[in-house]
């Protein structure tokens, strides 16, 4: 995958919502390559024919936090949707979450 080219936008509101959107987007299309390598390289270690328990251990340390650097770059993602989607104010309580964010259709 290559580097995504970015133009600038119109300077409309809309493009500006729609640039913030796409990268946030690119930023999870990113994470998600970023998993999938991982579990290839859990799969290999896993098949391994000598492997031991400590590597085990040192393979379940590693994957533990990458899970959790993802997790919490998954939340600021989501943060930055909602900001850009409503703006300063919080547009929704935490019951309401799904009838407050506007659905896009593709």
């Amino acid at each position: 995958m290559g580097m995504p080219i970015i133009t600038p936008g119109t300077g409309t509101k809309e493009q500006a919502l729609t640039d913030i959107i796409e990268s946030i987007a690119l930023q999870e299309a990113a994470l998600a390559h970023i998993l999938n390598a991982e579990g290839e390289k859990m799969q290999a270690i896993i098949c391994m024919q000598e492997v031991s328990t400590k590597e085990l251990f040192e393979l379940n340390c590693s994957v533990r936090k990458l899970l959790e650097a993802v997790t919490n770059l998954e939340e600021i993602l989501k943060e930055k949707l909602e900001y850009a989607i409503c703006g300063e104010k919080k547009c929704h309580k935490d019951d309401d979450y799904e009838e407050s964010v506007p659905q896009y259709s593709r």
